[in-house]
């Protein structure tokens, strides 16, 4: 079964920044992408960083050039960098694993920016 379990997350003010990591319990390239996700109060769930087995990125429009995934093989471990936080980031952040016919999913964690 796979785990993961996410970290990093906090309370920080607009314009800081954080840095959240995920921690898989197998090697990543077990998958063809891993990703993070995010759900404000009240919204769904939506995407907001991707990462292939190849290195390729893509974000939503509203993280661009603010946020940054990056992965490191031999650590098992994907990382989200946040700078130049908005109040509209908050909300709980979940890691996310994607096989062929599986999605596996982090506990979350929770990203407060208050303005």
């Amino acid at each position: 079964q796979v785990q993961l379990v996410e970290s990093g997350g906090g309370l920080v003010q607009a314009g800081g920044s954080l840095r959240l990591s995920c921690v898989a319990s197998g090697s990543l390239f077990l998958f063809n992408r891993m990703g993070w996700y995010r759900q404000a109060p009240g919204k769904q769930r939506e995407l907001v960083a991707r990462i292939s087995s190849s290195g390729t990125t893509n974000y939503v429009d509203s993280v661009k050039g603010r946020f940054t995934i990056s992965r490191d093989n031999a650590k098992n471990t994907v990382y989200l960098q946040m700078n130049s936080l908005k109040p509209e980031d908050t909300g709980v952040y979940y890691c996310n694993a994607n096989q062929e016919l599986a999605n596996y999913w982090g506990q979350g964690t929770q990203v407060t920016v208050s303005s």
